[in-house]
């Protein structure tokens, strides 16, 4: 079941609001690396301006461009490491929009889900990202003591993580926090069985940049068969 759900959320891939919210997740990583890089270009100019004189070395003119060059090399070597978990980040802000296309095409017959406030929607993804990134630090010391488990453990980790932020997204909608909460404690084994599913593409080389789309569209379409089957209708 988990699998169709997964099928159903690939399926949709093609569908125009979730290529929206890609591309503006996309759009607003590059954009913030581009404001980075600008920046560190003004506190150059705003500080390093007119050639740096050193005793006995006289005047080095070429520490502006020295600067410049490296500031963009380092905006590249960001880019490596940050494009995924930023734009997961940003992405995150626009997963209502994913969860209200799925239910637009599956589930036609549902009221419209009332809109998550947008200060909660913010803390809840800093929240996330900030939990999913000091997780994964700290397991980087478990992969050190035991090499031979880190894959499992890297698994176990990113499905259990996902598994909770993507259904609580999912589930918040309709249920509100603490329904979202109580759904989640009864059926935590499937929740993180279905995050197991989503940590797989997080390790695939551009594959990772649709992870949050396909999360929200899987758990979007998870609760509501947990829902249907413990018999739970939220705001429906």
């Amino acid at each position: 079941m988990i699998l169709n759900d997964f099928f159903k959320a690939v399926a949709q891939l093609n569908d125009s609001a979730f290529k929206r919210v890609l591309f503006l997740g996309l759009g607003l990583t590059i954009a913030l690396l581009i404001g980075i890089y600008a920046g560190w270009l003004w506190l150059i100019e705003t500080f390093a301006d007119g050639p740096l004189t050193l005793p006995f070395v006289g005047e080095i003119t070429w520490i502006g461009n020295l600067a410049g060059w490296g500031g963009l090399a380092l905006i590249l070597l960001m880019s490596v490491f940050l494009m995924i978990p930023v734009a997961s980040a940003i992405t995150s802000f626009f997963l209502e929009d994913v969860a209200d296309a799925v239910e637009a095409k599956h589930y036609p017959l549902l009221m419209p889900a009332p809109k998550v406030p947008f200060v909660d929607a913010v803390r809840d993804t800093i929240m996330f990202f900030g939990v999913l990134i000091g997780a994964n630090l700290l397991a980087f010391v478990a992969y050190a003591i035991m090499p031979f488990f880190a894959v499992p453990i890297f698994f176990a980790l990113n499905g259990y993580l996902l598994g909770r932020e993507y259904f609580t997204i999912a589930a918040m909608r309709r249920e509100g926090r603490a329904g979202a909460r109580a759904m989640y404690r009864q059926n935590t084994a499937e929740i993180w069985m279905a995050g197991l599913l989503m940590a797989v593409p997080l390790t695939i080389p551009l594959l990772n940049l649709f992870v949050p789309i396909l999360g929200a569209a899987t758990f979007t379409h998870l609760y509501h068969r947990i829902s249907a089957r413990s018999g739970a209708i939220g705001s429906r």
